[in-house]
């Protein structure tokens, strides 16, 4: 597994907040789906709410 870095922004209430998580995937493809997952999961967020600029290995 490979660590990436996934970063962008997110719609908090106070309006759009940035973010930067890393965390260990198999692929960046991978590494996206989990950050939507967990955005989800944590902030009850839909996918359009959360913004992905940039992922690197």
């Amino acid at each position: 597994m490979t660590e990436f870095t996934v970063s962008g922004r997110w719609q908090a209430r106070d309006g759009w907040e940035s973010f930067e998580k890393t965390l260990d995937a198999p692929n960046e493809d991978v590494a996206v789906e989990h950050t939507y997952a967990e955005f989800g999961s944590k902030h009850g967020l839909k996918r359009t709410q959360v913004e992905v600029d940039e992922v690197a290995a």
